[in-house]
């Protein structure tokens, strides 16, 4: 088994408001698409400070993270931004790493778009229940 890459698009989530409002023109949201890493071991996701400074994400909070070593370092939280992944979309916050590190999609991302992985075929499926829409547990 190896790992799993997906082709992600993100977008400034407030640009995307401001430019359905009619209140900018929809040139101006700031967006990017990129291969990032699932990281089933990642509760969050994580972009590189870099991605997070070019699509306009500010800031909001931080959070105490524990590596795989156990080690546990300071990260700032960012957002809102839109993530489509597989022909579903979500907005999130995302944990903010140093400039050019591996972007991450951890748990949270794949438990709302209702994605699984496929190890054999190293891709993200929709889960067989719900193979339109996200089928989310509300129990």
């Amino acid at each position: 088994m190896g790992e799993i890459r997906v082709k992600v698009r993100l977008e400034n989530e407030v640009d995307r408001f401001l430019a359905e409002e009619h209140k900018t023109d929809g040139k101006q949201i700031r967006s990017a698409e990129i291969d990032a890493l699932v990281d089933t071991g990642a509760v969050l996701m994580l972009l590189p400070q870099d991605l997070v400074e070019a699509l306009g994400l500010h800031t909001t909070d931080k959070a105490i993270v524990a590596l795989a070593t156990d080690e546990k370092i300071e990260l700032a939280l960012a957002g809102p931004v839109s993530i489509s992944i597989a022909g579903r979309r979500m907005t999130a916050d995302c944990l903010v790493g140093p400039p050019g590190c591996e972007p991450l999609i951890g748990q949270i991302v794949l438990e709302r778009l209702d994605l699984l992985p496929d190890p054999l075929r190293r891709l993200l499926v929709p889960r067989p229940e719900s193979p339109y829409l996200p089928t989310l547990k509300l129990k």
